[in-house]
């Protein structure tokens, strides 16, 4: 039994966004009970050259949206980074769950060998479908979320591994 481009993409990204929106949701109660702003977990950050738990989020959904979008070939919404509230980052995760459940198996399937250019200032990177997905998407995707948790972590609250890899599901 192989593994579709589409099993190996999408499933995935909602699998963490759910749990980075369960983990969102574990530091509001976390805040609440102790008397912390939430302001001040969206502000937070690990170090000072690093985004805040704000940008992680946004970076995240951001990949994810985008990574989707490039594998199914389609233009991935634009989201205005303008989330300054805690509950406007649990809104773009959720926003970026609903965009990814639109990406049908057939959009993705078969296009493993198409490329995909990504485009920055001075520099543009080449992929096949596949090495996008494996040596970019992904990683940069868990990047964000794990230093999201990483952040939410820092600042006391009460997170564990099964957070980040079941968020609130039953394993």
């Amino acid at each position: 039994m192989s593994l579709s481009l589409y099993d190996a993409s999408i499933p995935g990204y909602l699998h963490m966004l759910r749990n980075l929106s369960a983990m969102l949701d574990k530091a509001q109660a976390h805040a609440e009970a102790n008397g912390v702003a939430l302001s001040t977990l969206a502000e937070a950050r690990l170090a000072p050259d690093m985004h805040s738990l704000i940008g992680q989020i946004q970076l995240a959904s951001d990949a994810a949206k985008g990574g989707g979008a490039r594998l199914a070939a389609i233009t991935p919404p634009s989201f205005r980074d303008e989330e300054t509230s805690y509950p406007q980052l649990k809104e773009r995760v959720a926003k970026t769950i609903t965009f990814l459940e639109t990406i049908k198996r057939e959009q993705i399937d078969g296009g493993e060998d198409r490329t995909i250019e990504l485009k920055s200032p001075g520099r543009t990177m080449t992929f096949t479908a596949t090495d996008f997905l494996l040596r970019f998407s992904l990683p940069n995707f868990l990047f964000h979320v794990t230093t999201a948790y990483g952040v939410l972590r820092n600042q006391g609250v009460p997170l564990g591994k099964m957070d980040f890899l079941a968020g609130a599901q039953p394993v």
